[in-house]
């Protein structure tokens, strides 16, 4: 028996803001597969370039080597659109200047649909899982509060960009039993893997020897853990929370 709906569809623009390189291909890299498969224009926001992330790797070598894995990674999923905020990488800050930069880059790619990146304090959920990265925190908190900022102008009269009142819905990647809609990924699993394995230095660094075989069972074992609230399907979780252009009820 499903118990999450199908993701809307008949929206043509998303954008996926996180907090570094190697975060969408650790979580929805499968669905925005999905979605550009179906002819939909998706962008991507990283508001660090993940600078810190490679302990044997001096900061400015890794902002190179991340910037270009994750636009070589987008490229598998369909993706041509990267854009890097530049914020420190671990030191991300909850605050005004991230949500207009965040509010601004939403005016610029003026998305349907804003993926937001999962900001819990714990992973699964629970006490008993492991603590969330500050950054990601920081970035999907502000970033549900960037999509309110992006449609009024009088927040950050200070933006050169449009307000953008159009997105219908922000999609928080949640666990599945916090979701209420996901996406089937049964068709688009080698891309998804694909997509993770172009963060070579990332994967290296983390001392992964067979890289294959970890993002098989990473992205199979995170699609397969929605299929029984999906009807069956490998999926990609998400909560929606309407927009300030959700369809009238």
């Amino acid at each position: 028996m499903s118990d999450l709906a199908a993701f809307p569809d008949g929206w043509r623009r998303a954008s996926v803001i996180v907090a570094h390189p190697d975060d969408i291909e650790y979580g929805v890299a499968g669905a925005v597969a999905a979605w550009t498969a179906a002819g939909c224009e998706v962008s991507y926001v990283l508001v660090t370039s993940g600078e810190a992330g490679i302990d044997s790797m001096a900061p400015d070598v890794a902002r190179a080597a991340r910037e270009a894995e994750e636009r070589a990674s987008g490229a598998v999923v369909g993706v041509s659109q990267v854009e890097f905020l530049g914020h420190p990488d671990g030191r991300v800050v909850e605050d005004l200047a991230l949500r207009r930069d965040l509010a601004a880059a939403i005016r610029r790619q003026r998305p349907d649909v804003v993926v937001a990146q999962y900001h819990g304090e714990h992973w699964g959920g629970t006490v008993a899982g492991p603590w969330n990265s500050a950054d990601h925190r920081a970035v999907g908190r502000a970033t549900m509060d960037a999509v309110g900022d992006a449609a009024n102008r009088w927040i950050f009269p200070e933006l050169v960009e449009e307000p953008w009142a159009g997105t219908r819905w922000i999609a928080v990647a949640v666990p599945p039993a916090d979701a209420t809609h996901a996406v089937d990924v049964e068709a688009v699993g080698e891309p998804a893997i694909q997509s993770l394995l172009a963060h070579e230095a990332y994967l290296r660094g983390l001392g992964v020897s067979d890289r294959r075989a970890y993002a098989h069972e990473l992205l199979d074992g995170q699609a397969a853990a929605v299929a029984p609230h999906f009807g069956g399907r490998h999926g990609v979780a998400f909560a929606l929370t309407p927009g300030p252009g959700a369809p009238a009820a």
